[in-house]
Order: C-alpha cells, then sequence, then structure tokens
C-alpha cells in the first residue's frame, strides 16, 4: 500500500467532509451546500480526490454539490474485491440514498465520465442531466499516444510531485503545457491513491464500453471536450455526440485534459446554463471560447 499524504491544498470552509458506510465500504464524501435546484454529483478521474475537484466546486456557486472518494482513492480504503463499472454505479446509488437524494444531476469527468454514463443508464431515476467532461464511450475510443497512455498505466504522476511535473503537459495537454506553473498548484491538491485502488479502478473499466446502449439514454447531456487533450482526443467527443440523442457538444480551444478545473471562465458559464434550462434541447457544435 502506498503512503496516503494529506493535500497541501485544504477544502474551503464550505465544503463538509464525512464518511458514510455503504455495501460495507467507508466513503469519504464532501458536500457543498446550496440554494435550491437539483444538487450535481460529481465523479472524477482516475485515482483522483475530492480535492482536485475544489476550484471546480468553489466555482459553481450557489449549486449543492457532492463528491465521494472511490475506493482506494482519496479518504476512503480500498475494497477487498475490484468493482465493474455497474458495482461502482450501484454504490453511488445507494450513497444517495443514504443521503437522502433522490435525484441529481451528474457531472463525469474522464474516468469519471464512464461511470456517469453507466450510472445514467443502470439508474436513470436518480439522474436527471448528465455532464460528460474530457471522456469517451471507453474500450471502442480513439485512444491516446501509446506514450501517454503508458504513463497513465500506472499511478506514479500521483506519487512523485517530480514525474507529475515532468509528465503532465504530455498527458494532459492544453493549460499544462502552456502555464507550467499550473503543475504546482494541481499537485497541491493531490492525495496519493493506494496501489491497489488505482489497480482496481482501472480493473473497473477493462473491456468496458457504452457504444451499444449510448443511443438509449434518455437525459438531456452535455458534452465538453478540450481540443488538446493529448489523453481524450476530441474526435471521441464527436462519437458520444453522434449516439446520445439529447446533447449539447462544446469543444473548448486549446483545452487539455485539465480544462474543467483551468477553464472556468468558459466551463462553469456552460454548465450552469445547461443545468438551469428550463429545455435544454439539442445543440449544435460550438468551439467555446
Amino acid at each position: 500500500m502506498t503512503a496516503r499524504a494529506t493535500p497541501r491544498s485544504q477544502p474551503a470552509r464550505s465544503v463538509r467532509i464525512d464518511y458514510v458506510e455503504v455495501d460495507g465500504l467507508k466513503l469519504r464524501y464532501a458536500i457543498r451546500p446550496g440554494r435550491g435546484g437539483t444538487p450535481l454529483l460529481i465523479f472524477n478521474g482516475i485515482g483522483a480526490n475530492l480535492e482536485v475537484v475544489l476550484p471546480f466546486i468553489d466555482a459553481m456557486r450557489g449549486r449543492e454539490i457532492l463528491i465521494f472518494d472511490m475506493p482506494g482513492t482519496g479518504g476512503s480504503p480500498h475494497s477487498w474485491m475490484p468493482r465493474r463499472f455497474s458495482g461502482l454505479a450501484r454504490i453511488a446509488a445507494r450513497f444517495l440514498d443514504r443521503l437522502g437524494y433522490p435525484r441529481v444531476d451528474v457531472a463525469g469527468v474522464s474516468w469519471g465520465g464512464a461511470l456517469a454514463q453507466q450510472f445514467a443508464r443502470q439508474h436513470r431515476r436518480y439522474c436527471r442531466r448528465l455532464v460528460l467532461a474530457a471522456t469517451s464511450a471507453g474500450a471502442v475510443m480513439v485512444p491516446a499516444k501509446l506514450s501517454v497512455l503508458a504513463k497513465l498505466a500506472t499511478p506514479q504522476r500521483y506519487l512523485s510531485a517530480e514525474y507529475m511535473r515532468r509528465a503532465a503537459p504530455e498527458i494532459y495537454g492544453g493549460e499544462l503545457r502552456e502555464q507550467p506553473e499550473l503543475i504546482r498548484e494541481h499537485s497541491a491538491r493531490i492525495m496519493a491513491p493506494t496501489t491497489q485502488g488505482y489497480l482496481y479502478q482501472l480493473l473497473a473499466g477493462l473491456g468496458w464500453t457504452s457504444l451499444w446502449w449510448l443511443h438509449r439514454l434518455r437525459q438531456p447531456t452535455l458534452i465538453l471536450a478540450g481540443s488538446d487533450d493529448r489523453l481524450v482526443p476530441a474526435i471521441n467527443a464527436r462519437l458520444l455526440a453522434l449516439l446520445i440523442p439529447n446533447n449539447r457538444l462544446h469543444i473548448i480551444p486549446g483545452g487539455g485534459h485539465l480544462f474543467m478545473l483551468h477553464r472556468l471562465e468558459t466551463v462553469v458559464p456552460l454548465i450552469t446554463e445547461f443545468l438551469d434550462s428550463p429545455n435544454p434541447s439539442r445543440g449544435a457544435l460550438t468551439h467555446a471560447r
């Protein structure tokens, strides 16, 4: 098991962190209270603890937001057995039951975007609207370069700040390639996952694809992608938009894989308008600025 470091960037005072037991698992979660409307549940990227998305949570002012550390990441101990996306989606539904949330909007980023698709299909009564960011349909995705995928296969970037500094521009592209000072800020929010927890997250998506059933999703869906995403090329977002019946697609020019954290002035208005709109009808492709 890897050492668990406390992130140097502490949660905002408005974010309440606690633990809840779900299916025998002790999950560390956070709630940022809001002022009405449908709460937003976030599924994080692979190996990432909840502190990583605090800049996004802080920027989504007025909206109630929930997030939990997946088993083996952040402050959640890893489980004794791996779970597929279907099992993790079931845990998320029971997490909402335990906290008393009958219906939420769901935002999934990268690996969490795949889980969000599974959740929307498997537990549709819980999911009102769907936001998919920097993600794909899974095993049939247009892949990144082998050099990038090799760096993703291990949690080394979470374990070594120096490795993160060297590898982040190639892995994430976009903002971290153009503004390397952002790497230090990102690293300060990281709590290293356990090796077992990271491996189990990799196994959750092994061979998984949503390609065969995306046309059955009925939730209005906002699809976001960065044009300079080295890990999940933007063509994967275009494929999602072709298959999901009711969607809006926005490509962030120059955005890298972490545009949800570093392009807040762009993504927050897009997501807020989509979630608040009384009629989020299918939208044409736009290149957000």
